[in-house]
């Protein structure tokens, strides 16, 4: 049944006549409701703080060090590029940290010439182009400073002539590079350049692998003119042998009119190196050869891991390089290089091979190839078609 309201209660209600009890549970109920609400708005404002903070902290660790992350990395970069060059036989690898606690980065350019070469020496088809015995000829081009453990393999018209009074000043013969006499040079006996051929097998094991090794290249057909010019034709320096002996030789054998009376041509030096039976002439020049052999036949940089191969066109970026890879750019300089000087001369080549058969030049071609391709140079295209 519909529980029926008492008339008079109703009445005193709504007249504010509130009984005790009625009045009590209105006033707690109140109370319940207020507290209910503080703490559901406490709750609030330390869900908010949390969250503040929490996003603090998350901002701080993305963006309190913006070169926190590349640092890192760089770190890695700069640690993880010496082992891609890195030679495993060798010791003393180019680029590797310095005593004296400073962190040296091999540019890219050098690593990419010395995996180059070792590329190119594991192609079976130019083995015979690139391999070499490291005979006595080749550790006789090869000149030692144990003072600062560098050896530097001698190949002529690439500015050699600087790099033995670098080496003559490191070793002590001499205070300072102006004060070599040029024709203590390449007097062997009185510039105090030993031969790595002067030592035992074991001096000469050991200071291959563990000393800092050289050489400078440059564009193989270049160097063939250069090499011409400076013996056959303006020979500035008292060497007889080679218009009196070596030249003559050349056009008894190489020159095609023997009724022709000139000196030596450049021609006939073409024929000479592009005879694949070239060698039976080389054994009666002996050493003086060593201005226009192959790169491979002077340094064997198939059987010697070197830390570093300069090229004579990017000359004054590479020496001053050279000396800081050795740990002696403090030490002595790189002379001054002539602007210009040490850039391929394309005309000069076109000049010099003009009138030369293809035939020829293909055969010169064929001989040195293996330079053309170990060190990066550009096959001649525009002689050999």
């Amino acid at each position: 049944m519909r529980r029926q309201e008492d008339p008079g209660n109703c009445r005193a209600i709504q007249q504010g006549n509130v009984t005790p009890d009625l009045e009590g549970g209105i006033v707690e109920g109140l109370t319940l409701d207020n507290m209910h609400q503080q703490w559901l708005l406490l709750a609030a404002c330390f869900w908010v703080i949390f969250m503040f903070m929490v996003a603090s902290k998350f901002i701080t660790l993305t963006f309190k060090d913006p070169d926190g992350y590349s640092t890192k990395h760089e770190l890695l970069f700069l640690t993880a590029v010496p082992e891609v060059g890195k030679l495993p036989e060798d010791k003393h690898v180019a680029g590797e940290v310095k005593p004296t606690g400073e962190m040296h980065v091999q540019p890219l350019v050098y690593l990419q010439r010395l995996e180059l070469i070792r590329n190119t020496c594991r192609d079976e088809a130019l083995r015979n182009l690139s391999h070499t015995a490291v005979s006595k000829f080749v550790l006789d081009r090869i000149f030692v400073c144990d003072k600062h453990k560098i050896l530097f393999c001698q190949t002529p018209k690439v500015g050699n002539t600087q790099w033995k009074k670098v080496l003559i000043v490191l070793n002590g013969a001499f205070p300072s590079i102006d004060e070599i006499p040029e024709n203590v040079v390449h007097d062997h006996e009185k510039n105090g350049l030993p031969r790595l051929s002067s030592f035992s097998d074991a001096g000469i094991q050991r200071r291959l692998k563990t000393y800092f090794k050289f050489f400078i290249v440059r564009d193989p057909f270049e160097r063939l003119i250069s090499a011409f010019k400076d013996k056959f034709v303006h020979n500035p320096r008292f060497e007889p042998w080679y218009r009196h002996e070596i030249a003559p030789g050349i056009i008894r054998k190489y020159r095609r009119n023997r009724t022709e009376t000139r000196g030596i041509q450049f021609e006939d030096f073409v024929r000479y190196l592009g005879d694949p039976n070239h060698r039976w002439l080389d054994l009666q020049f002996g050493d003086r050869i060593i201005h226009w052999v192959t790169y491979v036949e002077l340094c064997a940089p198939c059987e010697i891991k070197y830390s570093v191969v300069g090229h004579h066109e990017t000359l004054e970026d590479d020496a001053p390089y050279i000396l800081r890879e050795a740990g002696i750019d403090h030490l002595v300089s790189y002379p001054t290089i002539p602007p210009g000087i040490t850039a391929y001369n394309r005309t000069k080549v076109e000049h010099y091979f003009l009138g030369i058969s293809k035939r020829d030049i293909r055969r010169l071609y064929a001989r040195f190839e293996g330079d053309f391709r170990l060190f990066g140079y550009q096959k001649p295209e525009f002689l050999l078609n």
